[in-house]
């Protein structure tokens, strides 16, 4: 994995579990791999993977079974896709619309 230098990685790590799940690699339900196991995978501290697993679980992606691990929560699939269509539409999707008007792109004829 490769990491940008602008953005936290424990952010990125959550992001890209995130991506796994949406694609399919982690199903819900599924166990996902340790901290420890995720840190050597990608070559990164396991205090760093242990930030990102964290923040997931508290955002109801991702839950511990104290002894067993990780594991992908049964809606997390609707709660990712709810954050990130969320964070399109208040982030991303004001910058397209600027950059678009700056361009001189009409938009009505770009979505057709």
């Amino acid at each position: 994995m490769e990491f940008d230098v602008n953005k936290p990685i424990y952010i990125q790590i959550a992001d890209n579990l995130c991506e796994r799940i949406l694609s399919g690699e982690f199903k819900p339900g599924s166990r996902i791999p340790s901290v420890r196991e995720w840190g050597a995978t990608i070559g990164v501290n396991p205090n760093t993977v242990a930030r990102s697993y964290e923040l997931l679980t508290d955002r109801q992606v991702i839950f511990n079974q104290r002894g067993i691990g990780f594991f992908v929560a049964n809606d997390a699939i609707d709660v990712i896709r709810e954050r990130e269509r969320r964070k399109f539409i208040e982030e991303e999707l004001p910058l397209f619309r600027s950059r678009a008007t700056l361009l001189g792109i009409d938009l009505k004829q770009f979505i057709n």
